[in-house]
């Protein structure tokens, strides 16, 4: 277990995941779990479900904490690193969340030399297979950057980047969960149009997505690679990659992910 005291300033879906994701995983215990929100409702309800300490309010999250991490939306984190700088000391570790607020920023705003380090998991952090990618502050030890591997790592794995590629970062794995959502849906209702039944589609599309990703994971072969192993000629496999590639469909992912990556670019700060 991690022996350190975690703040949660913020408790929406994304933190509720992580933490959710960090307790199942054994890697802290609920009494070393802080939580503030400005929706006291809200509060009273995570503290409740897992069994966490509710703060009154997020200078005292802060206050227990050894690390914080920062988990508002991007138009509130302003007033969030206002209310916060006088509680911070540089022994604290702040780690932030929040999608297009770069460690520059955060750092400017604190006005003191306070670890930041930035990062961006996805949503399955809540069944410890997240994908997470973390970018360091210019006040960071090399020990901190192991406490972030170690809380990422428990809910899936964590990768360290420059900073300059968090946009690329968001565009595939932070919005990537709802474009393989996307393909599950489509995969299901074409199946259905085929004579399937919605749940039996359902149960086959999804763990087609898991195994192949299962796969792609233990052969430690390029996804290229296993594409062409898969495929016969002539066969089934064929046809159906003849029809995704004359439907752009490469393209098409290239263009969403760009678009993604641009918004991204668009809300930083």
């Amino acid at each position: 277990m991690l022996k350190k005291r975690i703040a949660f300033l913020g408790v929406g879906n994304m933190a509720t995941a992580l933490m959710r994701g960090i307790i199942e995983a054994g890697h802290t215990g609920p009494k070393d779990i802080i939580i503030s929100d400005i929706d006291k409702e809200k509060l009273g309800v995570r503290s409740s479900e897992f069994g966490v300490i509710g703060a009154k309010d997020n200078r005292e999250a802060v206050k227990e904490a050894d690390v914080i991490i920062l988990a508002v939306k991007p138009k509130d984190m302003e007033g969030l690193l206002n209310e916060i700088k006088d509680s911070l000391e540089p022994k604290k570790l702040v780690v932030s969340i929040v999608a297009g607020i770069t460690t520059s920023y955060i750092e400017k705003m604190l006005k003191k030399e306070v670890p930041v380090i930035r990062v961006m998991p996805n949503t399955p952090v809540a069944v410890k297979e997240g994908a997470s990618a973390f970018a360091i502050g210019k006040h960071v030890f090399p020990e901190q950057e192991e406490i972030v591997k170690s809380i990422f790592g428990v809910v899936g794995k964590a990768v360290k980047v420059e900073e300059n590629l968090m946009d690329a970062v968001t565009a595939l794995s932070g919005s990537g969960p709802a474009y393989i959502f996307y393909i599950i849906t489509s995969l299901v209702e074409a199946a259905v149009s085929l004579g399937l039944d919605k749940k039996t589609a359902t149960v086959l599309a999804t763990q087609t997505v898991l195994g192949s990703a299962k796969l792609l994971q233990e052969m430690g072969e390029e996804p290229a690679a296993l594409k062409e192993k898969v495929t016969s000629k002539g066969g089934t496999t064929e046809a159906a990659l003849l029809v995704l590639d004359e439907g752009k469909l490469k393209e098409t992912l290239d263009k969403a992910l760009k678009a993604a990556a641009k918004r991204s670019q668009e809300l930083k700060r």
